[in-house]
């Protein structure tokens, strides 16, 4: 299944430094001048976002650490907040790892996409693994046969959107649940609407409910806040709170959501949001979170970086499945549901349910599904090809808020 990061907004006025770490078994004290040992196999890692974001870039650097504890002798680089600002560009930040003694590149952002192809033609020999990317996919649109080197890893998130929106629907007592949305592209578009399918199906089937949910997406314009270019997430989260919106979805970077449903639980409304990206994103207000559907990246990069230093590496796509007997092992699932405070007992049992029939086959990417603009996405019976889930160009039917950023 799926891509990941379409564009980003580049502010002038926001020219980040380039921050190198060496890294073992913990991280070491950030350094311009890290390398790996000569007898260190070393593993370069580029972030769109801070190390400590508590959300995507958090996860995958969390990733690479599980990595180096798997692999004997391992060590990593990493570059945190890159932009491709006016001074440095994604592939010479590439280009700083490999200085530095990097065998294999991973790019974290779908917003990388230009630097992962100028990368790639300058060193063809380079192993290139590019997260939320579909370059490798032999069935995309976007497969590229020049780029020998370089895989796709991209996470089945899908299902801990529907269980982020089951959550949501099992708690709102409005009917009435808001998205905090990034950017638009065909990645966060079907999010979101693995979002809507999963709320709607709880609102309706677990919960029996006749009346429509109302399930409103605002996209902010980036992964993250920039000032002065994208919509503030904490006004979009507040403006949400404020007309009895009483739970927030996060599909973005940073965690606004839950710290703003903290604020308002503090001011004794009862609201709550759904972190994202990483697995411990809720730790900072538990009792305002429902939970948080996260990647399990160390999974699906460990068998792809262990081929690159054992010499046996082939260009691969992996789009990381759920491990259904326990979606939460941190060693076979790729992506996971961790639950919060926030979520009451009674709600958890129901959505623990829910999850086992997702477990068991049910398949929410099945028609009838029509378009917000009405034209039909999914006919009467029929299932969604994987192409069908990952290229999608718009918000679904019965949902409110704008296709496309404006």
């Amino acid at each position: 299944m799926f891509s990941k990061r379409a564009w980003l907004v580049v502010s002038l006025f926001l020219i980040m430094a380039l921050v190198l770490t060496a890294c073992g078994k913990t991280a070491a004290t950030a350094t311009s001048e890290a390398t790996c040992g000569a007898d260190e196999f070393c593993i370069g890692i580029l972030l769109v976002g801070p190390a400590s974001d508590g959300g995507w870039s958090q996860a995958t650097y969390e990733g690479v650490k599980y990595v180096v504890d798997h692999i004997e002798k391992s060590a990593f680089l990493y570059a945190e907040n890159v932009f491709s600002d006016p001074n440095t560009t994604v592939a010479q930040y590439a280009e700083n790892l490999l200085s530095r003694g990097a065998k294999v590149i991973i790019f974290n952002s779908d917003s990388m996409k230009d630097g992962v192809i100028e990368f790639s033609a300058k060193h063809p020999d380079v192993p290139v693994i590019f997260l939320s990317g579909d370059f490798a996919w032999k069935e995309g649109k976007n497969y590229d046969a020049s780029m020998k080197m370089e895989s796709d890893i991209m996470g089945q998130i899908e299902y801990g959107k529907m269980m982020a929106g089951c959550a949501a629907a099992l708690t709102t007592k409005t009917g009435k649940i808001g998205f905090l949305g990034p950017l638009t592209n065909d990645e966060t578009r079907r999010l979101a609407n693995a979002a809507y399918l999963g709320a709607n199906y709880c609102w309706k089937n677990v919960l029996g409910n006749t009346t429509a949910l109302d399930f409103k997406v605002v996209w902010i314009g980036n992964w993250f806040n920039i000032p002065g270019t994208t919509l503030d997430p904490t006004q979009v989260a507040d403006d949400f709170f404020n007309n009895n919106y009483d739970v927030v979805i996060s599909g973005i970077d940073s965690t606004e959501a839950v710290t703003e449903a903290k604020k308002y639980q503090d001011q004794g409304k009862e609201v709550f949001a759904v972190q994202y990206d990483y697995e411990n994103a809720c730790d900072g207000a538990p009792k305002a979170c429902l939970g948080v559907p996260y990647f399990n990246w160390g999974v699906m990069m460990l068998p792809v970086i262990q081929s690159v230093k054992d010499g046996t590496y082939e260009r691969s796509f992996t789009w990381g499945a759920p491990y259904w007997a326990n979606i939460n092992d941190p060693d076979k699932s790729a992506v996971g549901f961790k639950k919060s405070d926030g979520l009451t007992a009674d709600a958890a049992a129901k959505l623990d349910a829910f999850i086992a029939e997702l477990a068991g086959g049910l398949n929410l990417w099945t028609g009838p599904i029509n378009y917000q603009d009405g034209t039909v996405y999914l006919a009467d019976g029929v299932v969604a090809t994987d192409q069908e889930i990952w290229y999608m160009p718009q918000l679904l039917e019965g949902m409110t808020g704008e296709s496309v950023s404006k």
